[in-house]
């Protein structure tokens, strides 16, 4: 009987957690189907679906020489939630969100930075900026750049929370001037940009391949929830 009610009990739990998850998963839509590339465009030849996830690969026989990004045809977003799955064996890449295209399939906007090293996974990354939050603190920018900020946990410790060489969540929470940034459900930094001149808006999303040494990047489960 004792055997039967903790039966009970567990299905209730995993029950449960499974409306929990549902009911957080609502209105998401995916944007990669797992087997090819079918609506992004990126260099060719640069990207490829490899084991259910894009990938991008820089080897001595075939070296990244310039960064180029793998840009998602499924609009330009400006309030959303964007959650995916990510593998990086050496090097840095990036998710690049609120952006804008450039010749050569570069970009300029926001990036939620990753890498195997311990200094830019977590962060938020601007080209013109450099960071523009680093893990661990919380900014309010003002119209006419000026910051406000403050810590509230520590880098290092924030990055224990990163698998390295394994696969992370990773989520975008992009709510007019409001960015936050969470890796495997722990929060690593957020800005209330309100930056007349660098704050981005709305724009592409896209996936970021780095040059320098060898490395290699993977991205799946990729899916958006977008705000009227």
């Amino acid at each position: 009987m004792k055997a039967r009610t903790a039966f009970i009990v567990l299905y209730a739990t995993l029950a449960l957690g499974m409306a929990v998850h549902a009911a957080e998963e609502e209105g998401f839509v995916s944007m990669f189907n797992g087997k090819d590339l079918t609506g992004w465009e990126g260099k060719p030849g640069g990207w490829w679906v490899e084991d259910g996830a894009i990938t991008s690969e820089s080897t001595p026989e075939n070296p990244c020489l310039k960064h180029h990004y793998l840009y998602w045809k499924g609009g330009e977003p400006a309030d959303f939630i964007l959650r995916l799955k990510y593998k990086i064996a050496g090097g840095n890449s990036g998710i690049q969100f609120r952006s804008q295209t450039r010749p050569n399939f570069d970009t300029w906007g926001y990036q939620a930075d990753m890498e195997a090293g311990p200094q830019w996974t977590g962060c938020l990354f601007q080209h013109g900026r450099g960071g523009v939050v680093m893990r661990g603190k919380r900014a309010v920018i003002a119209e006419d750049g000026t910051r406000q900020e403050e810590e509230f946990a520590p880098a290092d410790e924030l990055q224990k929370a990163v698998k390295a060489d394994d696969w992370n969540d990773y989520e975008i929470v992009a709510q007019g001037s409001k960015v936050a940034l969470r890796i495997n459900g722990r929060l690593m930094c957020e800005v209330d940009d309100r930056d007349a001149k660098l704050a981005c808006r709305k724009g592409i999303i896209a996936l970021q391949m780095h040059p320098g040494p060898p490395m290699k990047v993977e991205f799946k489960d990729l899916r958006i929830k977008v705000f009227d």
